[in-house]
């Protein structure tokens, strides 16, 4: 039996994930502000701090992967607060808990909108760690005509700080492999404001090109989750895996990574 803490449990691609691996007779602990083992605001430093030794007391000391999932998709600055800092807060503060691992692993939900317009200031920020600035680039925004790029940034500073992380030897060199999924849209409750009607999931869908069976039930990507956190993932690294039914096909044509 494998011990995994996910957070954003509560719902969406958490609680299909956590639902998963418990079929498979893992242990998962999971995390999310409510409806949780651990329940914390992964938007403050204290519930950051408790999320480790909450972890740390429940697991034993040790955990065989973790999985940063808890998200945000509002216009907000709440959602650099989790999307980023949470996301690096958790896999930093938990990583010395799998060492006690024989088949350490970890991964994180980023998404398919790191290939969507971003603001390069609150990027930088958050490349730089600098939460006090990026929080504040992102209230200075989130009025106006770029609000949208908040959650894209995020999600392309997550997924830069995985390439930039995954093959040092704090994790790569420690045996853990460290990558993502990249979603299309997921028939969430983080999603439903965004296909209440008929004319929303029309424009989604134009936003977001999915030939390949359209949205997705959470189930998908809890399955690929499963698997880069599993035993059977050895050489993966810093890799930002896809599961958007198409659409970086379509966007980016002829380009691979």
């Amino acid at each position: 039996m494998r011990t995994v803490v996910v957070t954003g449990s509560a719902s969406g691609i958490g609680k299909a994930l956590e639902e998963l691996l418990e079929s498979r007779g893992d242990r998962v602990i999971g995390v999310d502000l409510h409806d949780a083992d651990v329940t914390v605001d992964l938007t403050t430093a204290e519930g950051r701090t408790t999320l480790v030794e909450k972890v740390r007391e429940l697991s034993g000391g040790t955990v065989d992967a973790v999985v940063a999932n808890a998200g945000l998709a509002t216009p907000t600055p709440a959602t650099v607060g989790v999307n980023y800092f949470g996301a690096v807060a958790t896999l930093e503060g938990l990583r010395p808990l799998l060492a006690g691992s024989s088949a350490p692993r970890a991964a994180l939900t980023a998404s398919m909108a790191s290939l969507m317009p971003t603001d390069q200031a609150l990027v930088d920020a958050m490349l730089a760690g600098d939460e006090a600035a990026a929080l504040a680039r992102a209230e200075q925004i989130a009025d106006t005509e770029d609000a949208q790029k908040i959650y894209a940034s995020t999600k392309v500073a997550i997924c830069r700080w995985l390439r930039r992380n995954a093959p040092t030897p704090e994790w790569a060199g420690a045996g853990i492999p460290l990558n993502a999924i990249a979603p299309g849209v997921v028939v969430t409750p983080m999603t439903a404001d965004l296909m209440a009607t008929d004319e929303q999931r029309e424009s989604l869908a134009g936003m977001v090109p999915m030939p390949l069976n359209g949205f997705m039930e959470a189930s998908a990507p809890a399955e690929l989750l499963a698997w880069l956190v599993s035993p059977v993932n050895t050489h993966l690294c810093g890799q930002v895996v896809f599961i958007d039914g198409g659409s970086d096909v379509v966007i980016r044509g002829d380009s691979t990574w």
